[in-house]
């Protein structure tokens, strides 16, 4: 279980945070915390590994306390959640560290996203002794990514739903991956449109004694 504290000094904002990340299977909100210097006392004390935080917060802001947990040395990661969308904050943030960048305001979709890839990379790297060459390039190089995807797909959604499919490990309904990756099958059935058509997945119609055939969809290399 993934451990998360929420800074964040707007009670609404907060509150909607944290019903976003009781709805995301493994994680569990530790704490939440209405300005910087309370979040520090909390890592000093609480184990914790992932911390949400808006960057302008009363007194110290959210890249200054990212600046302090690195001299600090805590073994723990950072998201922003902020409205500062100018380049020189964004710039900043990933120098120091920041696994990903949430600007205000952003749909549920987004930060699902975020933090499935987050837990991606957790299971992949940071809960191994050791890592393979394919781990190190999907989970911090994003090549798998980079192809040259259809118009209309994004590359980012893609690497959330082939997660999705990864942690279901088994053959699955576009029902299914729609409640495990917290998507629409409407999008959802562009994306396995093109892994079936890429040769990641194959597709078959089984058929119940009622209704319409259902798609059940197999990863290529389970077959």
């Amino acid at each position: 279980m993934i451990k998360v504290l929420i800074v964040e000094d707007d009670p609404m904002v907060a509150e909607l945070n944290r019903r976003y990340l009781a709805n995301i299977e493994g994680f569990r909100l530790q704490g939440i915390a209405d300005n910087c210097n309370q979040a520090l006392s909390v890592l000093e004390t609480e184990d914790i590994d992932l911390v949400l935080v808006d960057i302008f917060m009363p007194g110290m802001n959210g890249l200054e306390m990212l600046t302090k947990i690195r001299e600090a040395g805590h073994g723990v990661d950072v998201i922003m959640v902020t409205a500062a969308r100018d380049t020189v904050s964004v710039k900043k943030a990933l120098r120091l560290g920041a696994v990903d960048y949430l600007i205000k305001p952003f749909e549920f979709e987004r930060l699902n996203m975020a933090l499935q890839q987050y837990k991606a990379r957790v299971d992949a790297i940071h809960r191994r002794d050791t890592v393979c060459q394919r781990d190190i390039d999907a989970q911090i190089l994003d090549r798998p990514a980079r192809c040259n995807l259809p118009k209309g797909l994004d590359k980012n959604t893609l690497q959330m739903i082939k997660t999705a499919i990864d942690t279901i490990a088994a053959p699955f309904t576009i029902e299914e991956l729609a409640k495990q990756a917290g998507i629409s099958r409407v999008t959802l059935r562009k994306y396995l449109d093109h892994l079936v058509a890429s040769g990641m997945l194959t597709v078959e119609l089984v058929y119940g004694s009622i209704g319409r055939p259902v798609s059940r969809y197999l990863p290529h290399q389970a077959e």
